[in-house]
């Protein structure tokens, strides 16, 4: 055990959280995201909410703060709502960074993309629709 690292960050998080470097992005999953087609380095955080999970990870993870969006969601469709979840995210986020950012939002296959990309997929079975996000690790100065 570490003094001031989150319960819900696990010793295999801490591992990945630490060897991701400047612009390295991290792809937080709910469970019908399709997480081992699109990624090699999979953790997996059973049992949690994406919105705990970005909160305790945005304690230790700085956004890159160079790059217009560093956050990514899966756009919704035309003619539905904005899923609650994602202003409980901008709050999160407004929480842990003094600067504001603009939410990315992109296309499921677009997305997918992206995650293929991603330097890991943290796997959780969160139900939230349209609950997976993506975050670009920044630099601490």
């Amino acid at each position: 055990m570490l003094k001031g690292i989150p319960e819900l960050i696990s010793p295999e998080m801490i591992k990945v959280l630490m060897e991701m470097g400047h612009g390295d992005q991290l792809v937080i999953a709910d469970g019908n995201f399709p997480s081992y087609r699109c990624g090699e380095r999979i953790v997996r955080c059973d049992g949690v909410s994406i919105a705990k999970l970005l909160d305790a990870i945005l304690r230790l993870f700085p956004l890159d703060a160079k790059v217009h969006k560093p956050v990514s969601l899966m756009k919704v469709n035309e003619h539905e709502p904005q899923p609650e979840v994602w202003q409980l995210y901008q709050d999160i986020i407004a929480n842990h960074h003094e600067k504001a950012y603009e939410i990315n939002y992109i296309d499921r296959f677009d997305f997918y993309k992206k995650a293929k990309d991603a330097y890991a997929i943290i796997a959780t079975t969160d139900t939230s629709y349209k609950g997976n996000i993506l975050i670009e690790k920044g630099v601490i100065r």
